[in-house]
């Protein structure tokens, strides 16, 4: 605990150190005018928006527009920058501004089917409109997230997207997966800053809140350019909310319930702005029981509890900002395993260590919140910095991290306070880049970003993988120009990693259970057993890319992207030996295995009507030295049992993986949409050289095609006290997946589904039109469907009693679940204004 403090302490000192380096270094030159101000009208009348939201992503500074419909922008540094402007039923607005030259700007509105033009900030220098960069982008907004109330976390918020998806292990714990690739493949970040939680295992998810979560912006993609190893796959980043315009205090309360699995979430925020000084928090809390299904009934240990915390303090001027982040995940889930008993076919549990029969699970643990004995407990510390120091035309950013990662995994039902699984995480990541004009209007980014991290091991009985250190550092540079409607990016990077691994000895007779040995003599001493070598590594490679987006005209574009990408290996996949209870493999890794070097060409086009929307990304991925799992058989055929699970063993290859995705949007009115996408991924495995066998031609986790539709009314104007209102129906086809990777059992047939969903929703105001309380309800799998996804690991957890002939093993996915999700706002805005 006191070196946390310690922690928390340095990152202060440095901020304030930056911050005053900042106000005071001749580097920052001159703050520019400070404001920006004007009228936004409607186009066509001329009459004043109300509530139209002004954005500056680059520097986070935003406001709104009064009855007047006019806005001011204050502490606004030297330079250019985009401008976003959004409202609801009207056309978006993205305007570069040269805030040393402009002080005043009105703007004209005009009512559009067609809403948002997406901006992002990850991945490239400077905020740039979605349709306008090579590399394959997409985000959701916080109105998206808000009208999704029944995702169980913020990664299944996103896992509909085209080309994007999630492995699951029951409906609190996701991973990202982009274009086939997961695990220590796709980085996820949060306000810019690398996650770090043991990604390597199946049933690790991502400790964030998904209440602090206002915007998501996933890469899909090498993206190993600006975030290196680990990204080879894409980005996903999580983004929090931005702080409030200046002068405001204000926040919500809100509620979630789910019928499916008497899901309880509540959550409130609180943010505030006194001329620059910005604090915001958010405190979060929610549980669940047993989810069901037809097939199954109530799905015993999937229920979870999990409460979060989070704080940010910070300065916003015109030399810049910078905001410290702290913030707290805490969540027990339970470890299901889908034993069954032989004659009923229902749930058991394992209630002694010799687990030699198992009692069936009753009515009070299926229906009930507590957490039962095999659960695990995962707590994630985080502090962080974000900052931006304007210096002449550009600005420096720095993003400095700390992490404590505590993952336990509690297997032993006689001694339940005993930990299977005891793994300490702690992750210091730092970032800074340094954005400016090389030349006239050649955006230029040059920094350098990596991490150090240490493992340790806690008390506990079983060890995946040993303590180790790691140290990552990657400089790179990204430049883009425009040629008119030509806009060129390109980069390159230069990342190492190293990896010192700690021997380990087991010590097999001092106690009841295998623990840790850290006495004298390891080779020599009775019944002590070496578990991990000792390891030193070093990685290193290449990463670079080349995009070109030319705009024929406003209505159509053509964008075209070539990457390579770099990834090591990861600790579990070179040291792995021994079992991860919540996964039920005993994982073996090789020390031997080279890095992964990928080459991906990705290609869209883009048409934009005033009632029809089309699109078509096409993309190819090679990669050499691919890694992935296989399950281990004997010379019988029978699955090889090491300490009670089957074991899985690490393997290299060279791979494909190669698709597209297609979207439409008909929009006759402005108030109807009619949406479509398709999703189709293929992998395959290349092998070595020469023929593949049928059993191994296809890797493991691929996504079988997806296709979504979805009708929606929007009526901004809504009808009477009920404003923004909009009603949705939805229909998802998964297609069987026949491709998988069926060699030694370790993926097996998934039979195709169809799933049916609505929504309605809609805000309740007060007379002066300002929202008092607003509603959304989702119902999902309304047919309530018996399925099993092919990402979902749940479909092979099962000990097979009693399925004969005509019965489908394993878990099935969640059945109809109906959520309702109300959020009260509070504006306190008058009342600091008073004080």
């Amino acid at each position: 605990m006191k070196s946390k403090i310690f922690i928390l302490l340095y990152i202060f000192l440095l901020q304030v150190a930056f911050v005053n380096a900042a106000t005071t270094s001749p580097l920052s030159g001159e703050a520019g005018n400070g404001t920006l101000s004007g009228k936004i009208t409607d186009k066509k009348d001329g009459s004043p928006l109300i509530g139209v939201a002004i954005y500056v992503p680059d520097l986070k500074i935003g406001a709104t527009t009064n009855a007047e419909g006019k806005y001011i922008l204050t502490h606004l540094p030297k330079g250019i920058y985009l401008v976003q402007l959004t409202y609801v039923g009207y056309g978006a607005i993205n305007q570069k501004v040269d805030f040393s030259k402009t002080s005043v700007l009105d703007f004209e509105m005009e009512t559009s089917s067609i809403e948002i033009a997406e901006v992002m900030v990850t991945g490239v220098s400077r905020a740039t409109e979605i349709k306008r960069s090579p590399i394959p982008l997409v985000a959701i907004s916080k109105t998206v997230i808000d009208e999704h109330a029944a995702a169980g976390n913020i990664i299944d918020q996103i896992a509909n997207l085209p080309g994007v998806s999630a492995v699951t292990t029951g409906p609190n714990v996701s991973k990202p997966f982009i274009h086939g690739l997961g695990y220590n493949r796709v980085v996820t970040l949060q306000d810019g800053i690398r996650q770090e939680g043991q990604q390597w295992g199946d049933e690790h998810g991502v400790e964030v809140d998904q209440n602090s979560i206002e915007r998501v912006e996933v890469i899909k993609g090498p993206a190993s350019l600006g975030y290196g190893s680990d990204a080879i796959g894409g980005v996903v980043n999580l983004i929090t909310a931005s702080p409030v315009a200046d002068g405001t205090v204000k926040g919500s309360v809100q509620g979630v319930y789910g019928t499916n699995n008497g899901l309880v979430s509540g959550s409130i925020n609180l943010q505030g702005n006194s001329n620059g000084f910005v604090w915001g928090t958010v405190l979060s809390s929610k549980a669940a029981i047993d989810y069901q299904n037809q097939h199954d009934g109530r799905v015993y240990a999937t229920n979870f509890k999990e409460n979060d915390a989070r704080i940010m303090l910070g300065l916003t001027k015109n030399w810049g900002y910078s905001y410290l982040n702290a913030s707290i995940f805490d969540d027990e889930q339970a470890i299901p395993d889908g034993s069954r008993d032989s004659v009923s076919r229902q749930f058991t549990k394992q209630v002694t260590e010799a687990d030699l029969s198992r009692p069936i699970v009753n009515y009070a643990d299926l229906n009930g919140y507590a957490i039962p004995v095999l659960h695990q407990h995962v707590q994630l510390y985080r502090i962080y910095n974000n900052s931006s120091f304007s210096v002449g035309d550009g600005n420096i950013l720095l993003n400095l991290g700390y992490q404590y990662s505590h993952r336990r995994e509690y297997t032993h039902p006689e001694d339940a306070a005993i930990p299977g699984l005891n793994l300490q995480l702690t992750t210091f990541t730092y970032d800074t880049k340094y954005n400016f004009n090389i030349a006239k209007e050649y955006e230029t980014s040059v920094g350098v970003n990596g991490m150090y991290q240490t493992n340790s091991l806690g008390y506990s009985t079983d060890f995946p993988i040993p303590a180790y250190h790691q140290f990552d550092i990657g400089p790179f540079f990204i430049v883009k120009k425009s040629f008119g409607d030509l806009d060129l990016v390109t980069g390159a990077r230069y990342d190492s990693r190293s990896f010192t691994g700690d021997p380990a000895y087991i010590d097999t007779l001092s106690s009841k259970y295998t623990t840790l040995y850290t006495g004298a003599n390891p080779t020599t001493a009775t019944g002590v057993v070496k578990q991990f070598d000792a390891l030193s590594k070093n990685f290193s490679g290449f990463s670079g890319s080349f995009g070109a987006t030319y705009n024929f005209s406003k209505k159509f574009l053509l964008k075209a992207n070539i990457a390579r990408g770099f990834r090591a290996p990861s600790i579990a996949e070179l040291s792995a030996n021994g079992p991860d209870p919540g996964s039920q493999i005993y994982h073996v890794g090789n020390s031997n295995f080279q890095p992964e070097f990928s080459v991906q060409e990705d290609f869209g086009a883009f048409l934009t009507l005033p009632m029809l929307s089309l699109s078509a990304e096409l993309f190819n991925n090679d990669i050499s030295n691919y890694i992935f799992q296989q399950q281990v058989l004997d010379a019988t055929g029978a699955s090889v049992i090491t300490n009670g699970y089957n074991t899985f063993t690490y393997v290299q290859t060279k791979a494909r993986i190669y698709g597209g995705e297609l979207n439409m949007d008909i929009h006759p009115y402005k108030w109807l949409h009619f949406e479509n996408s398709l999703s189709l991924t293929y992998g395959q495995n290349l092998g070595s050289g020469g023929n593949v066998a049928d059993s191994l031609k296809y890797l493991p986790f691929i996504p079988p095609l997806h296709t979504h539709s979805e009708l929606r009314g929007n009526f901004a104007k809504g009808f009477g006290f009920f404003k923004n209102f909009y009603a949705e129906i939805g229909f998802d086809h998964f297609n069987a997946q026949d491709r998988f990777f069926a060699a030694y059992g370790t993926e097996t047939y998934t039979a195709g589904y169809n799933l049916i969903s609505a929504g309605v929703g809609a805000n309740i105001v007060n007379t002066a039109g300002n929202p008092i309380l607003k509603i959304f309800i989702e119902g999902t799998n309304l047919g309530d469907v018996n399925y099993q996804s092919n990402m979902s690991r749940l479909k092979y957890f099962d000990n097979a009693n009693g399925a004969g002939p005509g019965v489908q093993p394993g878990i099935f996915n969640m059945g109809r679940n109906v959520s309702f999700k109300v959020i009260v706002p509070f504006d306190f805005t008058a009342k600091a204004k008073k004080s």
